[in-house]
């Protein structure tokens, strides 16, 4: 083990966040043990456990962690295309995907129905949706109810098409990209202006 560190609370704990994030990047979610977790972090058992008192408190932090900052890279600019705002959010959204791979199936997979999970991932869903919402040329609130739904539902669409590809790669990476925009574009051509919804690829 390595030498102790003398951390703030704050530090400490952003500490075993990151050493956490990288674990469960590398290693399926059962091959994670908090011994290991403590020794890549140079503090003992017992201290971990007092930030974290397990595995699952743990990896929840990460991933709610995670969520947090995809949200906040993902900017919506009205001042943007439609597609530009999407490609960028997909782009984004699959770089982790595809870099924290056995954080996300452990999360949509073997810990799936985990109320903690659900609510870390309802809530970055919901969000996406209101920021999408934000920046769309909606004519009344009728339009509104209408799109949110369309949207709740792709991003479902999304979230398991996604995870399915990360079992097995039945498409390259762009073509998965290219397939999730068009999904959305031509579910929102019927409902907005057509010279907002242009043609995809």
């Amino acid at each position: 083990m390595p030498p102790r560190q003398r951390l703030s609370p704050a530090d400490r704990r952003a500490q075993l966040l990151a050493v956490g994030a990288r674990m469960f990047a590398a290693r399926p979610y059962e091959d994670v043990l908090m011994d290991d977790v403590a020794q890549q972090a140079g503090v003992s058992r017992a201290l971990l456990y007092r930030y974290f008192p397990s595995k699952h408190a743990l990896f929840a932090a990460v991933y709610q962690q995670a969520a947090d900052r995809l949200l906040a890279e993902t900017k919506l600019d009205p001042a943007d295309s439609l597609v530009g705002q999407l490609v960028q959010g997909m782009d984004i959204h699959l770089d982790y995907f595809v870099a924290n791979r056995h954080a996300v199936l452990a999360a949509n997979r073997v810990l799936a129905g985990d109320p903690v999970l659900q609510t870390i991932m309802t809530g970055e869903l919901d969000a996406l949706r209101a920021r999408l919402l934000a920046v769309l040329p909606l004519a009344d609130e009728s339009a509104r109810r209408t799109v949110s739904a369309v949207l709740k539902s792709w991003l479902v669409f999304v979230q398991i098409l996604v995870v399915d590809w990360l079992t097995e790669q039945t498409c390259s990476r762009t073509e998965l990209r290219d397939i999730c925009i068009g999904a959305v574009l031509g579910a929102l051509r019927p409902l907005l202006p057509a010279d907002r919804v242009p043609n995809w690829p």
